[in-house]
């Protein structure tokens, strides 16, 4: 989500110069395949989720270049009057495969396949990888944490924590892997995504007593509302908030403290005073590690934030884009020419990948299946990841945000017991790339 209409300038500078220079050489329009993939998963984890999708393909369709961006780049001397003309009309004709929104990936795993020229696919590279790094980086974090929370809700809470349009982005990832809620409103206007919130701590300062802030905030919100209790005395504050709904108050929130220990009291308390269907909500800095310790503490709900946003330090899923192939000549059947990197601990795998997910019997992953140049043999039970996301230029792949929440439920419930640890590991499952014989290749990215 950005200011601006076009996305075309969500890029970096050398994305146009080299396709000022290739089309200078006559290569612009050569027939090419980039493939947007991750070596590695952040150090320990045990898989990633794929996010982003949505909003990628959200900004391929914006991204045009207006006289405003031609002016700013021929200005800054970024482009000559050939390269102007040929951005004046852009629009990415090719096609594109992809990982489904929610889906989880490994190392190697081709997340998104892009056929076109050489010039309409690299001028997408960073827009595209912006979005996936992020949000897949937010998504991968928001997986682990509602794995933790199991049944128990998960908020999210990070929107003063990241960039104005980051916070949109995250609220969006995180909801795709589980979170119930957002704190966020425009990201509950734009996706739909359900809006949580009620009063902070100044809310309370603000009143002469306590017992008056709370008084005001039920009869504006009612009395399943939540109430933040640890502004001053929690034992205190929960009893005031019980006597003020005759027991029926919504839930109550605690923002610090040990939470475990606190959490075990204020249900203590409320129980006491008969107010055994009032939930309590747990915020403060809270990641995957501390939910997982929340988890036989009496806790209905948490609210997570500064670590959801930031990745829970991973804040990059360190995603590239890298040209596999080529076109041998102009024709339409032209064959493809693997092309490769050598370069020591970033060489790459020439050739078209296409992927799919070894499941045993009862649907449990055992690997990724990466086919070079062609497909790999699968049976029954394996599942292929690429879906059609864009043909010929139109877009085919764009769904409910919802089908991608259920996606990411599905195929985290593929994934082998270890997969549910909290402990650093290798990937969960290996990755093997097979050639046009079905022969296992060496893996560049590990796996």
């Amino acid at each position: 989500m950005v200011c601006r209409q076009s996305t075309a300038l969500l890029t970096d500078q050398y994305e146009v110069t080299m396709v000022r220079a290739a089309l200078a050489s006559g290569q612009g329009e050569r027939k090419s395949i980039f493939e947007l993939f991750a070596r590695r998963l952040p150090s320990g984890r045990r898989y990633g989720v794929v996010a982003g999708v949505g909003r990628a393909l959200e900004a391929i369709a914006n991204f045009r270049f207006t006289d405003e961006e031609i002016d700013f780049l021929a200005g800054a001397g970024v482009v000559d009057d050939v390269t102007a003309q040929y951005l004046a009309t852009y629009r990415f004709t090719g096609s594109m495969w992809g990982y489904g929104e929610g889906d989880l990936y490994f190392p190697g795993s081709p997340l998104l396949i892009v056929e076109g020229t050489f010039a309409e696919a690299v001028l997408l590279e960073t827009v595209l990888l912006s979005i996936y790094n992020y949000d897949s980086a937010i998504a991968s974090a928001a997986s682990r944490m509602t794995l933790m929370a199991e049944d128990r809700p998960c908020i999210e809470m990070g929107t003063r924590r990241a960039n104005e349009y980051a916070a949109v982005a995250a609220a969006r990832a995180a909801y795709v892997a589980g979170f119930a809620s957002t704190s966020n409103m425009e990201a509950g206007r734009t996706y739909g995504i359900p809006t949580s919130g009620t009063a902070a701590h100044s809310f309370t300062l603000l009143h002469d007593s306590e017992a008056e802030a709370f008084q005001a905030q039920i009869a504006a919100l009612g009395e399943n509302t939540t109430l933040l209790v640890d502004t001053y005395d929690i034992a205190q504050a929960v009893r005031t908030g019980v006597e003020l709904t005759g027991g029926k108050l919504g839930a109550v929130r605690i923002d610090s403290g040990d939470l475990t220990v606190t959490a075990r009291e204020v249900r203590a308390l409320l129980d006491d005073l008969g107010a055994t269907k009032t939930r309590i909500i747990v915020t403060s800095d809270l990641d995957e590690w501390q939910l997982a310790a929340l988890s036989g503490a009496p806790v209905d709900g948490y609210g997570v934030g500064t670590s959801l946003v930031t990745g829970s330090g991973a804040p990059t899923c360190s995603m590239v884009y890298k040209l596999v192939a080529k076109a041998d000549t102009d024709a339409p059947d032209s064959p493809w020419i693997p092309v490769a990197k050598k370069s020591l601990s970033k060489a790459t795998m020439g050739g078209r990948k296409y992927a799919s997910r070894r499941l045993d019997v009862k649907g449990i992953a055992e690997a990724e299946l990466i086919g070079v140049s062609q497909p790999a043999e699968i049976d029954d039970n394996d599942r292929p990841l690429l879906r059609e996301l864009i043909r010929d230029g139109e877009i085919v792949g764009a769904e409910p945000i919802a089908e991608a929440r259920a996606r990411h439920e599905r195929a985290r419930g593929e994934l082998p017991r270890d997969g549910y640890k909290m402990s650093r590991g290798e990937p969960v499952i290996p990755t093997y790339y097979l050639d046009e014989d079905q022969k296992i290749l060496p893996a560049p990215y590990g796996g």
